[in-house]
């Protein structure tokens, strides 16, 4: 390689500058991904605030209550619950709070597989419909990048509870007020709010990191990534907005 050549390759980035980048340049950190896809520096601090986060919401609300909040919001399933003799329906609700608070100190670990099946659809995409030059691998490593706008969900749903935010009503799937989806309670429409919830502030924060992410390590324009990108999305709320008006 040629000095000329050597003088214009990027100064490779520590994992503490990829994940500060990822806020402030992330075109930088999404570059280096082609020199290495490691991912482990965003999935810890992703793991560490999702913990922290159920831990507050087991002390401060309980999966119990966080359970009957999230029956209330589905009418079908709350009404069957309601018609139960009473020791059947305590059993019932015992055993979905503790199912639920096994799963969701196990997100961590399903978190890896949602970025999984998210990195394959966005490969398989971009490898036949635009014959893009991409590894899964690096694609992997950016979609875990790009949630990183995610913890801020966690760090406030957790200020909120510590400073003393009511239980009632809160919905461990949408815990803070960025999308409109969450100012729409029980009575309100289970399909209006499935399809607002997804208008996430931090949301498309993460998309459009994804779209800016694919553009640098690929050779795909940004136009067509974009496009990629939200295309997808777009179907994620039409299904979601489909299960709603199939199940309310």
């Amino acid at each position: 390689m040629q000095p000329a050549q050597l003088a214009q390759d990027p100064k490779p980035l520590s994992e503490g500058q990829r994940i500060i980048d990822t806020f402030i340049a992330p075109s930088k950190t999404f570059t280096d991904l082609r020199r290495n896809a490691s991912w482990w520096g965003p999935y810890l601090i992703i793991v560490i605030t999702s913990i922290s986060f159920i831990y507050v919401v087991d002390q401060k609300v309980g999966f119990p209550k966080v359970v009957d909040n999230a029956i209330q919001l589905q009418p079908k399933t709350a009404d069957r619950i309601d018609r139960m003799p009473a020791d059947q329906k305590q059993k019932v609700m015992q055993q979905q709070a503790t199912v639920t608070k096994v799963i969701a100190y196990c997100i961590p670990i399903v978190a890896l597989i949602i970025y999984a099946l998210v990195a394959g659809v966005l490969f398989a995409t971009l490898k036949f419909a635009v014959s893009a030059d991409i590894k899964y691998g690096t694609l992997y490593a950016l979609i875990v990048y790009t949630r990183l706008p995610q913890i801020f969900i966690a760090l406030l749903g957790i200020l909120s509870l510590l400073a003393g935010g009511s239980s009632d009503g809160f919905n461990i799937e949408n815990a803070v007020a960025t999308n409109p989806g969450y100012f729409i309670g029980p009575d309100g429409s289970a399909v209006l709010r499935a399809l607002l919830t997804p208008l996430d502030v931090l949301s498309f924060w993460s998309l459009i990191l994804t779209a800016i992410g694919i553009t640098c390590i690929s050779k795909v324009k940004r136009g067509t990534a974009f496009a990629v990108v939200f295309g997808w999305f777009v179907f994620y709320v039409i299904a979601k907005v489909a299960f709603a008006v199939a199940t309310s």
